[in-house]
């Protein structure tokens, strides 16, 4: 395939990340870079100067979730560089450079990938933390790769809030990760490639009862460890006026303020504590507004797709269940609600992450996130200023929630942030009010005009002109394609699947009969084989069939 001609232009930090790459020959290469800062964008310029110097053969890029594999498949078909999303198989289908798959996938699969796996393989495993040595993602992931010359690992937030060390990153006497690039919040914002974030803690009188006893407290009160769950549930309660609903309502009219004066499709994101909260929020923000916000949870099959539709929509509201973590990119967020219970630094990075991202052609506009006023909540927003490094996995930190999955942090937000909450509690009364903002940045950062940037074509690093094929032995597709090959590719078989059924039905033939004839007809063993080429040779064959001319 001819080299691409016209890439995008490269941040400068990209731009840095990608030289000091340049010496590293082996190992593990960690970059800790801002969420919302550009990740995947060096990482995969990374893989195709490999691929040009024949240094790698095949890319194997792991990632937490299913649709982030395919996020990752459009993003290096922009490169000319073909993923197939989802693959059984780390050898990947003739025609790809390489497979996008999930962690849980290479752990079941860990010693059928062991014997695929060649030094030559380039592996990218994105959102590193999700790996555990000791845990069960982590050791498959060992298990499957280890024969990769090269690890290159990208996190956010590349700690564990359990302690567990990350496979491949290397620890400081005192237990900090040393990443060999880094790029925190701050400079970030600076370069204007990430939005500033302006924190309003919310605090108020507020009661509640437990048994006979009828408690009052502040956020700013001192009050006994078993009543703290108690006060912060009485902060996010949909059932009284001034707690939660108070604050929906200011939210909403900056929201509409936005959207009125300069930002017509501004989104909000409130996030839940639970399914059954998420539902109570829906129907008081329905109340606000007039309209039902879109909903997303863990346990709805149709959750990412309803993510993909809010992201290319106007709606103004999204309320969600632990869908809002990593992988989630929806630049148009600019006010959010923090209402769920986890508050460990970990997964509070990672919301705050979902407000910082940049719309193209766009000002650097800043970002609102009202939160409880909990001390917990505000020492994070109050040092989330500082960089990510040095990054802590230090034993005194353990919090065994900020790792959980889904329904798995569901349930550890009602068990470990609510101890002690006991049937016979009542919220009885609150009156919230936005207190003094928490500037992200300390509001003495001015916000620079957007950084310089470096058009950087793969070429110019002394490429050759092609990337050699891959395994399946046939010439790669053009850099530049409408629909990304894997898309193609997925079309012509569901278009091969379903020609081979109406075959079979007029034939009163099975589908594994008519596929062996086909198969025979067209070359190949099996369709995982097929290229392009073979597929849409087989949909001739069928059609033919079908015409009665075969």
């Amino acid at each position: 395939m001819s080299a691409p001609t016209a890439t995008p232009t490269l941040r400068l930090w990209q731009q840095q990340a990608l030289a000091k790459m340049e010496a590293w020959e082996s190992g593990t290469f960690l970059v800790a870079a801002a969420p919302g800062a550009g990740k995947t964008r060096p990482a995969l310029e990374q893989a195709v100067r490999l691929l040009y110097a024949r240094k790698a053969d095949r890319i194997a890029l792991i990632c937490p979730t299913a649709p982030l594999t395919r996020q990752w498949a459009a993003a290096a078909a922009r490169l000319g560089v073909n993923l197939a999303p989802d693959a059984t198989e780390l050898t990947p289908p003739a025609g790809f450079h390489g497979v996008a798959v999930t962690y849980a996938r290479v752990a079941q699969s860990a010693e059928r990938w062991a014997a695929q796996c060649l030094e030559s393989t380039l592996v990218i495993a994105d959102e590193a933390h999700h790996l555990g040595e000791e845990l069960a993602w982590g050791q498959g992931f060992s298990l499957a790769l280890g024969r990769a010359k090269r690890w290159l690992l990208l996190s956010g937030t590349p700690f564990r809030s359990d302690a567990t060390p990350i496979p491949g990153v290397d620890y400081d006497a005192d237990g900090v990760a040393q990443p060999d690039y880094a790029y925190g919040y701050a400079d970030a914002v600076r370069d204007a490639v990430c939005r500033p974030v302006t924190f309003i803690p919310f605090d108020g009188a507020m009661s509640w009862r437990v048994g006979e006893e009828t408690v009052e407290g502040s956020f700013a009160d001192q009050v006994a460890s078993d009543q703290r769950a108690k006060r912060y549930r009485t902060a996010i309660s949909t059932e009284l006026a001034g707690a939660l609903p108070k604050i929906l309502g200011d939210a909403h009219r900056r929201l509409t303020g936005l959207r009125e004066s300069s930002h017509p499709d501004a989104g909000g994101l409130v996030v839940t504590a639970d399914s059954d909260h998420a539902r109570a929020v829906s129907a008081v923000l329905h109340r606000i507004t007039g309209s039902p916000p879109v909903v997303v949870m863990h346990t709805d099959t149709q959750a990412h797709d309803r993510l993909a539709r809010f992201t290319d929509s106007t709606e103004p509201w999204i309320v969600a269940v632990n869908m809002v973590s990593e992988g989630v990119d929806i630049p148009r967020l600019r006010v959010g609600v923090y209402a769920t219970t986890a508050k460990t630094a970990m997964i509070f990075r990672q919301i705050v992450g979902r407000f910082v991202r940049t719309v193209p052609g766009r000002p650097i506009e800043s970002s609102w996130l009202y939160l409880p006023a909990e001390p917990t909540l505000r020492a994070h927003a109050a040092e989330i200023d500082r960089e990510l490094v040095p990054l802590l996995r230090r034993k005194e930190d353990v919090d065994p929630d900020a790792m959980l999955d889904d329904g798995a942090l569901e349930q550890a937000n009602k068990t470990e942030d609510e101890a002690g909450l006991a049937p016979e509690w009542q919220a009885l009364e609150a009156d919230m009010a936005p207190a003094a903002q928490l500037d992200l940045f300390g509001g003495a950062t001015p916000i620079k005009d957007p950084e310089p940037v470096m058009t950087a074509p793969s070429a110019a690093f002394g490429a050759p002109a092609a990337l050699p094929a891959n395994g399946g032995g046939v010439a790669a597709p053009p850099a530049v394609q409408d629909v990304p090959l894997w898309q193609q590719r997925q079309r012509l078989r569901d278009t091969r699947h379903r020609l081979v059924a109406e075959l079979g039905r007029s034939r009163r033939a099975s589908h594994r009969e008519i596929n062996a004839w086909l198969n025979g007809r067209v070359g190949i063993a099996k369709v995982d084989d097929a290229t392009i080429e073979q597929l849409e040779q087989s949909i001739d064959v069928l059609h033919d069939a079908l015409a009665g001319r075969a």
